[in-house]
C-alpha cells in the first residue's frame, strides 16, 4: 500500500472496519482470504489488457495449472470458468464497442485536500466514458444492505458506485471532462450471464460527497490522531477480541 495516496479499495476497507484496515495497512495483520477470486479476476482483466499482459500473468502464476490427477497440465476449474467468461465477452460485438480505448490507465488527483489514485480498466480515447470489468457469481442475485434496510444488487453490496464516483472525479481533474462510468458485469455461471450497467449521476454525486464527509475521520485514524474503531465482527476483530462484559442474548443478533 502506498501511504501517499488514498484509493477506493482502502477507503472501503476503512469504512468496513477501521481497526482491521489500519492493522493491515501497517503490515500488522494479513487477512486469511482465499486469493483465488482475486487471481481469477486478474486473469480475466489481463486477457483484455493485452496478449503480453495475459501471457505474463500465466507465467507469474503457475499455480493456476493443475499438477496432479486426470487434469494435470490443464487449467484449474476456476480458470476454466474464467476462460468461459472471457469467451462470452470477446464474442459479443457490443462488448468490443464498449471496451475500446486505453487499458489500465492510472489517474491521480485530490479530493478534499487528500491525494487519490486509481486504475481504470478501460478509458475511451475521447475520455468521455470509462468501463470497469466486474465478475460475480450471479448478476441478478440480491444482497441485503443493512445500512439501508433493503435488498440491492452486487454493485451496491460491494459499493462500486463509490469507486466509480472517485474515478469520475479523478478523470475530471486530469482530463477536464465528466466521463460516464459503465460497469461490464459477467457472471461465473455456465453459460455466463453479462450486462453493461450504468449508474445515475445523482448516485455518483452522493458518493463523492460521502467520501468528503468520511475522509477527515479516516485520515485522522491513518495518521494516528484518532483511535480506530472496531466493528467486532470481522476476521481481525474476532482474532483480537477479549471478553470485557456479559451481554444479553438479545444483543447477539443485530
Amino acid at each position: 500500500m502506498d501511504w501517499q495516496y488514498q484509493s477506493p479499495t482502502w477507503f472501503k476497507k476503512f469504512m468496513a472496519c477501521e481497526a482491521e484496515a489500519l492493522a493491515e495497512l501497517k503490515g500488522e495483520w494479513k487477512p486469511k482470504r482465499d486469493p483465488t477470486a482475486l487471481l481469477v479476476g486478474n486473469y480475466l482483466h489481463s486477457y483484455f489488457q493485452s496478449r503480453y499482459a495475459h501471457n505474463k500473468f500465466k507465467q507469474e502464476h503457475p499455480e493456476i495449472i493443475s499438477t496432479r490427477g486426470a487434469t494435470k497440465g490443464q487449467l484449474k476449474r476456476e480458470y476454466q470458468v474464467a476462460d468461459n467468461m472471457i469467451r462470452t465477452l470477446r464474442t459479443d460485438p457490443k462488448f468490443k464497442e464498449f471496451y475500446q480505448g486505453k487499458k489500465e490507465v492510472i489517474v491521480k488527483g485530490e479530493i478534499g485536500g487528500v491525494a487519490w489514485k486509481g486504475k481504470l480498466d478501460c478509458l475511451a480515447d475521447n475520455h468521455k466514458y470509462f468501463a470497469d470489468l466486474k465478475t460475480t457469481m450471479d448478476i441478478n442475485k440480491r444482497f441485503y444492505l443493512p445500512e439501508e434496510h433493503r435488498y440491492g444488487s452486487f454493485i451496491e453490496a460491494y459499493n462500486y458506485p463509490l469507486q466509480m464516483a472517485v474515478y469520475q472525479e479523478l478523470i475530471r481533474q486530469q482530463y477536464g471532462v465528466q466521463a460516464v462510468p459503465v460497469i461490464i458485469a459477467v457472471s461465473k455461471q455456465d453459460p455466463p450471464d453479462k450486462a453493461a450497467v450504468s449508474m445515475p449521476q445523482d448516485l455518483l454525486d452522493y458518493w463523492l460527497e460521502r467520501v468528503k464527509e468520511l475522509q477527515p475521520r479516516i485520515e485522522a485514524v491513518k495518521n494516528g490522531e484518532e483511535e480506530p474503531k472496531r466493528c467486532e465482527h470481522c476476521e481481525y476483530c474476532r482474532a483480537t477480541k477479549h471478553l470485557t462484559q456479559i451481554i444479553s442474548l438479545y444483543d447477539l443478533v443485530e
